[in-house]
């Protein structure tokens, strides 16, 4: 498993070292003093998993895990008792370990890392199998069911109890709600922008103030979602 190390003080980052030297899957590829330049290093190279320090000056430990857009797995290494619980709200963070660190401790942490790194494939595994199957979706329009693929739609807005689908031909009016059809479109490729709008975050022209653009659709941004859409985004 190829591992990186980031932590500001030299003296901890060369006893995770240690420890690490000790488990023989263990492979360290890089060593980091501050959070920015582990970001630009994972921006370009893929690793298994990070051990991190959460008290950082400047960019802190919990501030690189909510950058990061597809993290992978992440043991915090800290001083700290008081962010345990709230660390385990990231799915990618799979332990917490208080300083000083015992080799029995990180051993066990170690085999937390393999269970979740396994799981991880599981579900790729599946996920590829079940690739492709869906690709569209169908509509009832007027009695008659109406195919689209869901590349073709752009976005989804609530209109009381009906919506209507945008695409590049034509609009389409159906009674049902915005969580409704949310559940049948695939999530990598729609993102419930604000509570009347979904969009097909592929199908973005311009991000400006607190809206989208969408073909010729003003699409507004809700406050509480503009950080999830920030972290979706491919930027520069």
């Amino acid at each position: 498993m190829n591992c990186i190390i980031i932590d500001d003080e030299s003296t901890a980052r060369a006893i995770v070292t240690q420890l690490c030297s000790k488990i023989p899957e263990l492979d360290i590829i890089e060593e980091f003093d501050n959070a920015i330049e582990a970001i630009k290093f994972l921006n370009q190279q893929d690793v298994d998993v990070i051990f991190l320090d959460i008290h950082m000056p400047g960019f802190s430990g919990i501030d690189l895990v909510q950058t990061l857009k597809n993290p992978p797995k992440i043991v915090l290494t800290t001083s700290d008792t008081d962010f345990a619980i709230a660390a385990y709200e990231y799915e990618s963070i799979v332990d917490y370990l208080v300083k000083p660190i015992t080799i029995e401790r990180f051993e066990k942490s170690i085999q937390k890392v393999k269970n979740s790194l396994s799981k991880k494939v599981k579900n790729s595994e599946t996920t590829d199998q079940n690739s492709g199957i869906e690709e569209d979706l169908y509509i009832n329009i007027d009695r008659r069911l109406i195919k689209l693929k869901f590349d073709e739609i752009l976005v989804v807005e609530a209109q009381g109890d009906y919506i209507e689908v945008k695409t590049e031909k034509e609009n389409y009016r159906v009674h049902t709600t915005l969580k409704k059809i949310m559940g049948k479109l695939p999530e990598h490729i729609f993102f419930h922008i604000h509570r009347s709008y979904i969009i097909n975050f592929t199908k973005i022209i311009d991000i400006e103030d607190n809206s989208v653009l969408i073909e010729k659709n003003v699409i507004p941004i809700s406050r509480s979602n503009r950080p999830e859409l920030m972290r979706r985004l491919n930027l520069l």
